[in-house]
């Protein structure tokens, strides 16, 4: 899986390309996502977190994570075909960080799996899409050395 790493955002330390790499991959490898695949990353400020939030999703404010799934043009064949994009806002992601009393590259590490997954078509818009994405973040998370991102800290 490729991914192409945008950085909308200044004054805030990020994992670095490898990293996110690295989180990625080991995504895909559970997920059996095809090789041939590409991912764009976009780290952004509140402002365009928030324009982006309440234009895709109608909800004010900034979120964490967004996740915006390709849709191929029907006949067209694309590779790599791009998965879709990921726009993570970093603000957000250290503020939660500190709120929840996590490390922040944990933090880092799961917004990109959550994202990821629903990419990969998981949700948890009911009871028991939850209980399975979240069981899907706590192994992926686990295997890239992180603790359960919902346990109480």
């Amino acid at each position: 899986m490729e991914l192409i790493l945008q950085q909308a955002v200044e004054g805030v330390a990020l994992p670095d390309e490898v990293t996110f790499s690295a989180w990625m991959s080991v995504v895909a490898e559970m997920m059996a996502t095809p090789s041939a695949t590409e991912l764009t990353i976009r780290i952004v400020d509140e402002a365009e977190g928030e324009a982006l939030n309440e234009r895709y999703r109608q909800k004010p404010g900034a979120t964490n994570v967004l996740s915006f799934p390709f849709e191929a043009p029907e006949g067209v064949p694309l590779l790599p075909l791009p998965l879709g994009d990921l726009v993570i806002c970093a603000p957000i992601i250290v503020r939660e960080a500190e709120q929840q009393g996590k490390v922040e590259q944990a933090h880092w590490a799961h917004m990109v799996v959550h994202g990821l997954l629903h990419l990969l078509g998981m949700d948890h818009l009911t009871e028991a899409e939850a209980m399975v994405m979240e069981a899907k973040e706590r192994e992926v998370l686990s295997r890239l050395g992180f603790s359960d991102p919902y346990a109480p800290h």
